[in-house]
């Protein structure tokens, strides 16, 4: 009878000991495999008298789950045992494999340097929100709501406001909105930089990104001038590209400065006789500057009269570009091991 084959193995399964993965194995193929014997009688189940398959089958659904228990917790068993033991299967005697250790990311590396640099000369830091309402971003940096300078920045913008515009909510476009927030919650003397990430709506190639990262700065106090801008950029030029450093300001415009200024420094690759780096000039842009316009000293709350300052930007991509001869702005972003593996101990 088919019930006293089913006790039989019931009696076969409970009894079972398995000690190592070959033995689990065994009973894995006698037991619950398709050609095992669990499988060969429910096959059997449709000569099997009508009347006596609903008793049948359900034994035959007892012995299997029974089978299949008994498996995993023979699996389970030998994989715990594996892991006790693991440590005692370690040969000590084998070569210790090497420590690999990771690098900075060139962007860790030449922002660390930037703010260093302007740390000696007293420069503090400051960081602000990636996600910034219109005030800050552009409004209180004097762009009017018309104001064709909001073209030259293509914008991320995350919900517009059914009112004032002022109220738009985007991705910053560069960090002056953190020199707008530090200006309204702190009186002057301000001497700060605000590196961090911007965002642009640029398509990705060699020389543009979406995604990108600034260090701007900020000067505020009683009769600061134009000369405090160039001199604090002629050093910091000397202490990033070398001390034979020459820098040259080219008149510009920015809403938020006047008068402005384009800042180029010497190429340091050819000192200045030409090459594919500058273009054949001998010059290389790095950053853009100004002096604080009135208006923006005044929508931040501080006395235009009574206070002046500077501000300057630059993106870290195009200072590292330049610093370690770079050419492609996307491999800063694609991860590539062999990229990165030429800063390790930089």
């Amino acid at each position: 009878m088919i019930f006293d084959r089913v006790k039989e193995l019931v009696a076969e399964i409970e009894n079972s000991t398995v000690e190592n993965k070959d033995q689990l194995e065994a009973f894995r193929l006698k037991y619950i495999s398709k050609k095992g014997v669990v499988t060969e009688l429910f096959d059997n189940l449709k000569n099997i008298a009508q009347e006596d398959r609903r008793a049948v089958g359900q034994e035959l659904n007892t012995l299997k789950n029974l089978a299949q228990n008994r498996f995993q917790e023979f699996s389970a068993g030998i994989e715990a045992a594996g892991g006790q033991n693991q440590a005692l299967q370690i040969d000590l005697t084998l070569p210790v494999p090497p420590n690999l250790q990771g690098s900075l990311h060139p962007l860790t590396i030449v922002r660390r340097r930037i703010i260093e640099i302007f740390e000696r000369m007293g420069f503090n830091i400051s960081y602000g929100p990636e996600i910034e309402k219109d005030w800050y971003n552009f409004s209180a940096l004097n762009f009017a709501d018309n104001h064709p300078a909001r073209e030259m920045q293509d914008t991320f913008f995350i919900s517009k406001s059914e009112g004032d515009v002022k109220d738009d909510v985007l991705l910053r476009t560069h960090t002056s909105n953190v020199q707008v927030r530090l200006m309204e919650r702190q009186k002057p003397p301000i001497r700060s930089i605000m590196p961090g990430r911007v965002f642009r709506n640029e398509a990705i190639s060699a020389r543009a990104h979406c995604v990108f990262h600034q260090v701007e700065g900020l000067y505020v106090d009683k009769n600061v001038s134009f000369k405090d801008l160039k001199d604090t950029l002629y050093h910091f030029a000397k202490e990033m590209f070398g001390k034979d450093s020459k820098i040259r300001l080219r008149p510009s415009y920015f809403p938020f400065t006047e008068p402005s200024a384009e800042i180029d420094v010497s190429c340091f690759i050819c000192k200045g006789k030409g090459c594919n780096v500058c273009k054949y000039t001998g010059w290389v842009e790095i950053a853009g500057s100004g002096m604080v316009d009135p208006n923006v000293l005044q929508n931040c709350g501080i006395d235009h009269e009574a206070y002046t300052g500077f501000a300057f930007g630059m993106g870290i991509e195009r200072i590292t570009m330049l610093r370690y001869g770079i050419n492609d702005l996307r491999l800063f972003t694609e991860n590539d091991v062999r990229f990165l593996r030429q800063f390790e101990g930089a």
